[in-house]
């Protein structure tokens, strides 16, 4: 089952069970996969790693709203905000630890036989691109730059 028809069951069932914090985040990811679609000129539905980007993109500004909602002390605004995220991280894949993102650094710096900072686009581009939805860029740049400037 595709991502946009796993969606689609899911907003039926949170209609049914009146739940609106889950209706409010799967409507949004609903109109985030539309939109790239028509983007593309789809038809053919979207790849895999664009699905995940999608929803690391809705993740990432679930949290970002949070935490300017908590500085500006609107914690009720903040609270629907996480509400969101955690709806959304569901349909993530299951997050690599910091020991593993280390470990596939570390295999992707040797296959690309990157010695220095100089490299470091290269690193990230493949980088980004196998942990695609499984970690972070952010998370992922820190450990490029923690290995490439020993």
């Amino acid at each position: 089952m595709s991502l946009k028809e796993q969606i689609n069951n899911d907003i039926k069932h949170a209609m049914r069970n009146k739940n609106q914090d889950e209706l409010r985040a799967l409507r949004a990811i609903k109109s985030a996969i539309l939109l790239a679609e028509t983007e593309k000129g789809g038809g053919e539905g979207l790849k895999e790693e664009t699905e995940f980007a999608l929803l690391n993109k809705a993740a990432k500004q679930r949290r970002d709203s949070a935490a300017v909602f908590k500085e500006q002390n609107r914690e009720d605004l903040a609270e629907k905000e996480l509400a969101e995220l955690e709806i959304i991280e569901r349909y993530l894949p299951e997050q690599l630890s910091e020991d593993e993102v280390s470990a596939e650094v570390d295999k992707i710096i040797s296959e690309t036989g990157a010695s220095g900072m100089k490299d470091m686009g290269k690193v990230m581009g493949a980088a980004s691109q196998r942990m695609a939805g499984k970690a972070d860029n952010k998370v992922i740049a820190a450990k490029v730059k923690e290995r490439l400037s020993q």
